[in-house]
């Protein structure tokens, strides 16, 4: 299907005939990626649902609902690619039975899997460094599926998902934007879904990690995708609530909104990352080589407050980072690694973004390599405000006098699908004012 600009000004038209003004949130349905708003903007640009019949315009409150409007089966939603505007109104919980009621590890536990069993059979003082293998990780896995089946909403192409108002909330779960085109969701707060299943992986890092699955937005494979002024959090369940096994922190959550396998063409804007870990992985796997000219992202006027890592990393992807505003609390609940992961072939190009820390940090740690050859990150405007002051740094200079292993300063690209890079210093007031759910007007 077409998406021409001039059709979408006329339904938009005739939907501002047809729809009273006291429901505004529904105008926001029709409303589209304006050309030139990041990569999303890229050839017929991002639509979503907004040619959408009235038929095919629906207000959820609760997951059946929600599944229903997306097409009516959650195994086959992602096929249905018919125009549709999803409203959601208040909070929707994700981790719920059929009558919509809350669940917890039993509704998914697989029959031959028993958690103290577990660590009884994988401590790491008798199972050692070894990847974990047998009966009791094979019922975690299929345990693990289970629950993914459950909370892991698909969503089609042409669609566009919308909170009402200032309280709209997805919880317990998230959406799923798998191999498909051309979706919007906005003006919604998701809180982190919680993995009852994270597996023990002895090999990763000297001491074993806890890790788990399920972002709130995992985009896979999919291209044309905006989303925007949306809040993300891990709301009533911090990494610290969780407790420690094995000495390690018992991890429940992934990421907060995931970019892979060879997804393309997106724009995130205006969105607020807090209080989470992980938060944007683009690109998955240093050895997937299909991504080589995909991973087209722009992140622009998003606000990361007391984050730890991944803001974004980057593997193999051109991405526009601007214009974003990055504050963090040495009291906070979770420790600022760092911001800026450049992996293998990345191409980030990074344009006047303001960071704020409440200690003296060096700035040399906003950047993190990963990887061992010698990569490229585009860098300028950058403030970097400490107690002790502000300053305009060069973070890849910065970043190169602290290690042995050098940036490049020049990427093969430079962006040309964006509006106005405003100055630097106005940014933390100009995002703080504008950015997350419940701010879009």
């Amino acid at each position: 299907m077409r998406r021409w600009y001039t059709n979408i000004f006329l339904v938009v038209l005739l939907a501002c005939l047809s729809i009273p003004m006291q429901a505004n949130a529904k105008e926001l349905g029709r409303e589209v990626l304006k050309p030139y708003d990041g990569w999303a903007a890229y050839g017929e640009g991002t639509t979503g649902g907004a040619m959408a019949s009235p038929q095919n315009v629906f207000v959820v409150t609760n997951r059946t609902e929600l599944i229903q409007a997306l097409g009516g089966n959650n195994h086959t939603n992602q096929y249905n690619s018919v125009p549709k505007i999803i409203y959601v109104k208040g909070t929707i919980d994700l981790n719920v039975d059929d009558n919509n009621q809350p669940v917890g590890p039993d509704f998914y536990k697989d029959p031959h899997f028993d958690f103290e069993a577990y660590l009884r059979e994988y401590d790491p003082a008798t199972w050692g460094k070894k990847e974990v293998e047998g009966p009791l990780e094979e019922a975690r896995v299929r345990s693990q599926k289970k629950q993914k089946d459950r909370i892991m909403v698909y969503v089609g192409s042409n669609t566009s998902i919308i909170g009402v108002g200032k309280d709209a909330k997805i919880k317990g779960g998230g959406f799923l934007i798998k191999n498909v085109d051309n979706v919007i969701i906005r003006n919604i707060e998701f809180e982190a879904p919680l993995d009852y299943f994270p597996e023990w992986d002895p090999t990763d890092g000297t001491l074993g990690e806890w890790n788990s699955e399920y972002d709130s937005i995992s985009i896979e494979g999919s291209s044309h995708i905006w989303i925007d002024h949306n809040t993300f959090t891990d709301g009533d369940h911090p990494d610290r609530s969780l407790g420690t096994y094995f000495g390690r922190p018992f991890q429940q959550h992934d990421g907060a909104l995931d970019i892979k396998n060879s997804s393309d063409f997106i724009t995130i804007s205006y969105n607020v990352f807090t209080n989470h870990d992980k938060v944007t992985l683009i690109g998955a796997s240093d050895s997937r080589m299909a991504d080589s000219g995909h991973l087209r992202v722009t992140l622009h006027h998003n606000y990361y407050k007391n984050v730890t890592q991944r803001l974004p990393r980057v593997r193999f992807g051109q991405v526009h980072i601007y214009n974003n505003y990055y504050e963090f609390s040495n009291l906070a609940d979770y420790d600022f690694q760092y911001a800026w992961g450049v992996g293998v072939f990345s191409q980030i190009y990074a344009q006047n973004n303001y960071f704020s820390f409440d200690w003296d940090i060096d700035p040399s740690l906003i950047i993190k390599v990963w990887s061992k050859n010698e990569e490229s990150m585009y860098e300028t405007g950058t403030i970097v405000d400490l107690p002790n002051g502000r300053r305009y740094i060069d973070l890849v200079a910065s970043y190169n006098e602290s290690n042995t292993l050098q940036l490049k300063k020049e990427v093969t690209w430079k962006p040309m699908f964006y509006h106005v890079i405003h100055p630097t210093p106005s940014v933390p007031a100009l995002v703080k004012a504008k950015a997350g759910a419940g701010n879009l007007h």
